[in-house]
Formats: structure tokens, C-alpha cells, sequence
């Protein structure tokens, strides 16, 4: 097991770096001061921990696909939570795919020690070991625990470990169970229709009872769950903690009359669009405001040369003039899609409000994973490592959440860090960090790196595995400046976000890039495998940027890709 390899990293040539990477390792530490290593150390072992009378309530809020440029389409969620608490600029997915992403918030482990690698078996939820999460650190520090949404992709329908049947199984650690069910993927059956993906046929296990909602929109039937369990939880003394996880924007059932239909692709095949359900009532709400797809630009292509990019990005032919019109009306489905959300989210707002709980509870508000609309010319999707895919929305507010911005990095599996931090409590063997001290303190420039992986699982990278004996066939290193990303078949990219913010020029094969590759590798290597701590260590002096400098690099980042595609 992959588990097991990583686990011998300060003793066996067996993991996937090997002696050499060891070596590294070793020597990145030396080379790092004595007060950055206990710096880095410190902010993620032991951050200021709540005393049991200040500790807030806790909301989650986890989107599904959404992007971090989508946020212009929630206008409660930027006035209620983005302009009186942080917005974290620099906020990623580390494996852009919902199952992997779902279960570091849930671990706050990166995908190579969790081990949920794809959300396919026999990686998705029967690969998850839920023994030990945030939720059961919560519950077991005095909070009530729910979870209102999508768990983790194959619930339901896959087998638990025990080879016994997750269709009524409810994980532990949470006290109200309200999750959707995986178990009618295929929609056919007679007694219930309908499922996770379906918005207005939802299918859940409410704590080990299956229930179905036909003719409901599952964004609003989950939104009623919410409150009816805040009102329930409010009549305690207890803190509680929740985890709303709607289904928008991901794509899912039913077919709508205005859905695009499949359109040929120069090269003769067919691009299936994926699209959400949407009430009635906002269908055609942003048809004026949204001309062209978010990563599709006015005119022209949206690279218009990719010979310096791998593969599989090569063989994209430009799109047409047909397909750009479908990436328009995804957008625009999408968009839709995610102001039913906020609508639904304001009122959620409001409940709290009126129960008197709103002062009492912080509020984290993002996504499982970005999406591709257009950007390299991919059509769709997501789990490669581009910026599209790869950064998702974060905003925190609440008691003691000053408002304003943050350029540091944070990532997925900070999460669960920083929640147990504000009950009191520690996340034992987690990736990530608590960001309470950015929170309260503000930004100490770029100084760890986030560890980047994903599993294409397809054609010549699925078949070698060159980074490693999982099926991480994609992993690679976000700095605040480069980024490199390494493929299972040798190939790579090195990009100069500073110089190039939308990664349009590959500088692998820049001869006078040559050395900057090489170190780069080499450093990947130091953290390819990390695990708890190691993954804290801060970064040699020559890879970070001052807190200034990455303020500006993000900044310019963002305004150049929303001057490139006209948004």
C-alpha cells in the first residue's frame, strides 16, 4: 500500500523519491533556518485554540464545481459573507476533483495519504477512512455534528470495506446524517427515481432511512434541512458544527429543454456538455450579462498555440463557433444554477439571524474543485492542475473575522485544521494548517508550497506510472511564483506566473530554463510524499515571495485573466 511506503519516508528506498529524494529532504532542512522550520512547524501543530466559552458554531458551505470567478454571480454571498469577513485569493484545491477534494476537508490530508485518489472504485467513498475526521474530532470535543448535502462520490452505491452495503450506512462522528444517495445512478429505479445528481428527484439517507423528494429542487429541499436542524441545535447549549454541501453547480439531471446539445469538434468527435438543473424562475436571468463562456474569450481562441503543452492538450483542436455558443449557454446554466444557491443561502443568513446565532457562528464559505470553460482549449471538466481547475473560492466570516483580503496560501486540506482550532481542539496527523493566524495576524508572504496531484486515469498516462505507484499520474508543486506540474509519461510544465498568469508559455523546454526546472524537480521531490509536518516545513528562502510581492503577482494574475477573457 502507498500508505505503508509513505509512512517509511525517514527510512526506505521503497517510496517513490527514493535515497536520493531522502537526501534531498534532508538537505532542504538544513537548508532552512531554525526559525522558519519551528515557524512552520508551530502554525500547524498547536494554533490559538478556543476556550471552551468562545467557541462559535460552525458553517460550512461546499459548493460542487464552482469556480473562484463564479462569485459574481452570488450577490447574498458577497454582501452578507464576502464584505464583512476574508477573502482568500489564493485559495486551491490541491487535487481538483470532488471525491479526493471532499475527503481532505473531511481528513486535512493531501489525496497520497488519504488514498481516494478518483471518486471511481475502488477510490472513491470505500477507499475513505472515516474513523478519524473532523467530524469525530468535533463531536468528540462537545459539538453537534450534521452533514446536509453530497458526502463522498459512490456513496450508497459502493460497498464498505466490510464488503456490507453503504446504503444506510452513516459514517461516524456525525449525530444528524442527511446525505445523498449515489445508489440510483442510473436513474431507473421504480420505487424511488432520482439520486444525488438528480435536482428535482433527490434521493438521501437521513440518518439510515432512505427518503426521495420528486418535483422538489434539491437545493432548496437541502436548504430547508439546514435550518430546521439550526433551529433544533439552537434550542441546546452546545456549539454545533455543519456541513452543507449542495449539488450546484456540478451537472446533473434533468434534461431541460434548453440544454446544448452535443456538437462535433473539428476532429470529428462529439463534446457532451454538462450542465445543472435550474428552477424555472431563473432560467434566462443572466442571458445579457453572460455573451461568452467565463474561460472562452469575446473573440478569438483561447490559446491560440499549444505545441509547448502536453499531450493531451495538444490534440485539442480549436473551438467552433457552435461549440463556443454551448460554452455561453453553460455558463449562463451554471450561473443560474449558483444564484438559486445564494438565494437559498440569504435566507439561511436570515435563519440564523432570527434564531440570534449568527454572532455565535462562524461561516466558511467554498468550493470542492474549479472548472474548466474554454481555458487551453478544454471544453469542460476538471482534475488537471491549470489555474481554472486548480483555485477555488474562500470566505470566512464571523466573530473575531476582521474583513478585507488575504494573499497567503490555503488550501483544502487547511480546513479541518482551522475548525478544530476554533473548538478547541487539534486535527492529530492532518497536511494542513490552521489559517486562524493569517486570519487574525494577516499575510506573511508565500512561504510553504502547495503539494498539487490528480489521476487523468486515461490513454498514455494511465498506463505509466511514473511518479509513483498510486494512480497519480499527475502531481506537481503551486509557489507563489512558479509552478511546475509533472506527468506520469515524462512530460512537464513550468510556468512563470509572474511573467505569464494565464500559463500560456511552457517554459520546460526553454533551454535558459533548463536549471530553474531542475531545482524545481528536485524540490518537488522534498515534498512529494510528505506527510503532516513535513508538509508544513517552509520552502528554501530563493522559492518565496514577501507577502507584498505575492499580494502583486496574485493581484495582476486575476486582472489579466479577466482582461483576457473579456469578463
Amino acid at each position: 500500500m502507498l500508505r505503508l511506503a509513505l509512512a517509511a519516508l525517514v527510512g526506505s528506498s521503497a517510496v517513490a523519491c527514493g535515497s536520493a529524494g531522502l537526501s534531498a529532504l534532508a538537505h532542504h532542512r538544513t537548508a532552512t533556518s531554525q526559525h522558519d522550520a519551528r515557524a512552520a512547524h508551530a502554525e500547524g501543530a498547536s494554533p490559538v485554540l478556543a476556550k471552551p466559552a468562545q467557541r462559535p458554531n460552525l458553517l460550512v458551505i461546499e459548493t460542487d464545481d464552482m469556480r473562484y470567478d463564479d462569485l459574481q454571480w452570488m450577490p447574498s454571498v458577497r454582501h452578507l459573507l464576502q464584505d464583512r469577513g476574508l477573502t482568500f485569493e489564493n485559495s486551491f484545491a490541491p487535487n481538483p476533483l470532488c471525491c479526493p477534494s471532499r475527503s481532505s476537508l473531511l481528513s486535512g490530508e493531501y489525496t497520497h495519504n488519504h488514498e481516494v485518489y478518483t471518486h471511481l472504485e475502488p477510490y472513491g467513498f470505500a477507499a475513505f477512512k472515516d474513523k478519524r475526521t473532523i467530524a469525530t474530532q468535533l463531536q468528540g470535543a462537545g459539538y453537534r455534528t450534521a452533514l446536509v448535502g453530497k458526502y463522498l462520490n459512490g456513496y450508497g452505491e459502493q460497498y464498505l470495506r466490510s464488503d456490507q452495503s453503504s446504503l444506510r450506512y452513516v459514517p461516524p462522528g456525525w449525530d444528524q446524517w442527511y446525505a445523498g444517495s449515489d445508489h440510483l445512478w442510473d436513474f431507473d429505479s421504480p420505487d424511488y427515481g432520482g439520486g444525488t445528481y438528480s435536482y428535482d428527484k433527490l434521493v438521501q439517507n437521513i440518518n439510515g432511512t432512505i427518503h426521495s423528494f420528486p418535483g422538489q429542487y434539491s437545493t432548496d429541499v437541502q436548504a430547508g434541512q439546514a435550518r430546521s436542524l439550526m433551529t433544533a441545535f439552537s434550542k441546546g447549549t452546545k456549539p454545533w458544527f455543519m456541513l452543507w454541501t449542495p449539488t450546484a453547480p456540478h451537472h446533473g439531471l434533468p434534461v431541460e429543454s434548453d440544454d446544448p446539445a452535443p456538437t462535433r469538434r473539428p476532429d470529428g468527435q462529439f463534446t457532451e456538455w454538462d450542465t445543472p438543473g435550474r428552477p424555472d424562475w431563473v432560467k434566462g436571468r443572466f442571458d445579457r450579462r453572460i455573451t461568452h463562456g467565463l474561460g472562452t474569450p469575446r473573440t478569438g481562441s483561447a490559446e491560440a498555440d499549444v505545441g509547448d503543452k502536453p499531450n493531451y492538450l495538444r490534440k485539442l483542436p480549436e473551438l467552433t463557433a457552435t461549440e463556443k455558443a454551448a460554452e455561453t449557454t453553460v455558463t449562463r446554466q451554471r450561473a443560474e444554477a449558483l444564484y438559486a444557491l445564494d438565494v437559498q443561502i440569504r435566507g439561511t443568513i436570515a435563519h440564523l439571524r432570527t434564531l440570534k446565532q449568527l454572532g455565535h457562528t462562524v461561516i466558511a464559505f467554498t468550493s470542492d474543485n474549479g472548472y474548466y470553460l474554454g481555458e487551453h482549449r478544454r471544453r469542460g471538466g476538471k482534475t488537471n492542475l491549470h489555474e481554472p481547475s486548480l483555485r477555488v473560492p474562500l470566505i470566512v466570516a464571523g466573530p473575531g473575522v476582521p474583513h478585507g483580503r488575504r494573499y497567503d496560501p490555503v488550501a483544502t486540506i487547511d480546513l479541518a485544521p482551522t475548525l478544530a482550532a476554533y473548538a478547541g481542539t487539534a486535527m492529530p496527523g492532518a497536511d494542513g494548517t490552521s489559517f486562524i493566524p493569517l486570519v487574525r495576524d494577516g499575510d506573511r508572504g508565500w512561504r510553504r508550497p502547495i503539494v498539487t496531484e490528480g489521476a487523468m486515469g486515461f490513454g498514455r498516462y494511465a498506463e505509466q506510472f511514473k511518479l509513483g505507484r498510486s494512480p497519480l499520474d499527475t502531481r506537481g508543486l503551486r509557489l507563489g511564483r512558479w509552478k511546475l506540474t509533472r506527468y506520469s509519461t515524462g512530460e512537464t510544465e513550468l510556468y512563470d506566473l509572474q511573467t505569464d498568469p494565464l500559463e500560456l508559455k511552457n517554459l520546460n523546454r526553454d533551454p535558459s530554463y533548463a536549471g530553474k526546472v531542475r531545482e524545481l524537480k528536485a524540490l518537488y521531490e522534498d515534498y512529494q510524499d510528505c506527510r503532516a509536518d513535513e508538509c508544513r516545513v517552509a520552502v528554501p528562502a530563493r522559492w518565496r515571495v514577501t507577502a507584498a510581492e505575492s499580494r502583486r503577482i496574485t493581484v495582476h494574475q486575476l486582472r489579466a485573466t479577466s482582461a483576457y477573457f473579456g469578463n
